[in-house]
């Protein structure tokens, strides 16, 4: 019983995700993620009272995986540039898997953003680790005095905003090839890595 109950719920997961993707919180309708996921809609009410409830479960696991990584990368750097290259690498991989992710976190970003801030705090993501990195760096004379929030928001910035901005970039600057769209993507990892490094260190090692 415990399986089942189990696989129901996993189940109803996997489709609200899929029609939320594709629909947003507010497009979304609980009857369709009951027959997206092979179940009748007092089922559906039985795991998950509402539509809220549900999508803050799906949005969570998601959110959590960019968390994760965010913040595993965070506490086992020993170096800015080896967080800056780990962290670059392992986020452009995530999103590449997942496509979806940036646009579904803009949404939720706009509709509850107190949510967001407080899973954040709730997951205990260090960012005073960056900061003692950052001072320490710069008190050595290895970076130049460059704000830590501008270098956070610079690396999320050039990770992210090439999945967002897929149309244009594929459509209008790749000829609307996918083949030239996925290389393009596989070349960002080295091209904003040596664009932080080489914006923020003194002297940049090149890789």
């Amino acid at each position: 019983m415990g399986n089942t109950n189990e696989n129901t719920e996993l189940k109803i997961i996997e489709a609200a995700r899929k029609v939320f993707i594709l629909k947003g919180m507010d497009g979304a309708r609980m009857q369709e993620i009951a027959d997206e996921a092979g179940i009748n809609k007092a089922l559906l009410h039985y795991y998950f009272r509402s539509k809220t409830k549900l999508f803050d479960r799906v949005f969570l696991e998601l959110f959590s995986e960019v968390v994760a990584v965010i913040n595993a990368e965070v506490e086992k750097a020993s170096t800015l540039e080896q967080l800056i290259e780990s962290l670059v690498s392992n986020y452009i991989q995530l999103i590449s898997e997942k496509p979806f992710v940036p646009d579904f976190v803009l949404h939720e970003l706009n509709r509850n953003p107190e949510m967001i801030i407080e899973y954040i705090q709730h997951k205990g993501l260090d960012l005073n680790k960056v900061f003692r990195l950052f001072q320490d760096e710069t008190l050595n004379h290895v970076t130049y005095p460059i704000s830590p929030v501008h270098l956070i928001v610079d690396v999320l910035a050039l990770c992210v905003f090439p999945f967002v901005a897929k149309p244009i970039i594929k459509g209008f600057m790749l000829e609307d090839d996918e083949l030239k769209y996925k290389k393009f993507i596989a070349e960002r990892v080295s091209h904003v890595t040596g664009f932080i490094k080489s914006t923020l260190f003194i002297n940049p090692q090149q890789s």
